[in-house]
C-alpha cells in the first residue's frame, strides 16, 4: 500500500497545464497577460494570508501553529524579507509588466471555473479538519509539478539574480528585475516554508487509512479544480490547445 507521502506526491507529479507552456516564450499580449494574472490575484494571491490564517484558527498543534504564523506573518508583513505583503509584491511585479493596479484588482469577469476553485479553497481553509486545509494550501496550492524533486533535493536552479535575468516575464515581457522582489522574496524563504508544509501533514496525519484518504481526496479535488480553473483562463485569454 502506498504512503501518504507518495500519494500526494503523485497528485502533485499531475499539477501541470498545456497552456502553461505559452507563459515560457514570448508572443502574449499584454491584455493576454491581464487576464491570466487578474485571475491569480483574485482567486488565491490577494487573500492567500487569510486563507492561511484561517487554517492557523483551526487549532493545529504547537509545530503547526509555529509555522503557519509565521508563513502568514511573511505572507501579510513581508517581515521576512522585503516588509512587503507578497499580495503587494505581485502588484509591483504587475506595475513593472505595464498593468495597470486598478485595473488587476477589480474581480468582475472571472471564469465560473476560477470561483469554484476559489470556493473550493475558502471551504478547505475554514473548516475542520485542519490538516486538510494545510494540505490543500501549504502542499497543493504553494506547491508545483516540481515537487517531488524539491523534496529530494534533485533540482537545480540557478543562482537568483541569473534566474531573474531568465525569468519569462523579465525575458519575454519586459518586466524589470527590479520589480521581482516577489520572487526575491520566494527564494529566500519558500524552502522553509515547502519542508515545513510536508513536515506538518505527514506529521500529524492520524494513522487510520480513512484519515489519509481525506486528504489525498481533497487533494485531488483541488487538482481537478485548478485544472479546470487553468482551462477556463486559457479560454478567456483565447489559447487554444494543440
Amino acid at each position: 500500500m502506498e504512503n501518504l507521502a507518495d500519494r500526494l506526491l503523485a497528485i502533485m507529479d499531475r499539477k501541470d497545464h498545456w497552456a502553461w507552456p505559452a507563459f515560457l516564450r514570448p508572443g502574449l499580449a499584454r491584455a493576454e497577460l491581464a487576464t491570466h494574472f487578474r485571475h491569480e490575484y483574485h482567486t488565491y494571491v490577494r487573500d492567500f494570508p487569510i486563507m492561511l490564517a484561517r487554517v492557523l484558527g483551526l487549532g493545529p498543534p504547537d509545530d503547526v501553529r509555529r509555522t503557519l504564523a509565521a508563513n502568514v506573518y511573511e505572507e501579510q508583513t513581508g517581515g521576512l524579507s522585503f516588509g512587503v505583503s507578497h499580495p503587494d509584491l505581485f502588484l509591483e511585479m504587475m506595475e513593472g509588466l505595464g498593468l495597470d493596479r486598478v485595473a488587476l484588482s477589480s474581480p468582475e469577469g472571472l471564469v465560473p471555473e476560477a470561483v469554484a476553485y476559489r470556493a473550493m479553497l475558502d471551504r478547505v481553509s475554514s473548516r475542520p479538519p485542519w490538516i486538510v486545509g494545510a494540505a490543500v494550501l501549504g502542499i497543493f496550492v504553494e506547491g508545483s509539478v516540481n515537487e517531488r524533486a524539491t523534496l529530494a533535493g534533485s533540482r537545480s536552479e540557478p543562482p537568483l539574480e541569473e534566474a531573474i535575468a531568465l525569468h519569462p516575464l523579465v525575458r519575454h515581457h519586459g518586466c524589470p528585475p527590479a520589480a521581482m522582489r516577489l520572487v526575491r522574496a520566494h527564494r529566500m524563504v519558500e524552502g522553509g516554508h515547502r519542508q515545513d508544509a510536508w513536515n506538518a501533514v505527514l506529521g500529524h496525519a492520524p494513522a487510520a487509512r480513512g484519515a489519509h484518504d481525506a486528504i489525498v481526496a481533497a487533494m485531488d479535488e483541488a487538482l481537478a479544480l485548478w485544472l479546470s480553473y487553468r482551462d477556463g483562463v486559457a479560454r478567456a485569454m483565447g489559447l487554444v490547445r494543440q
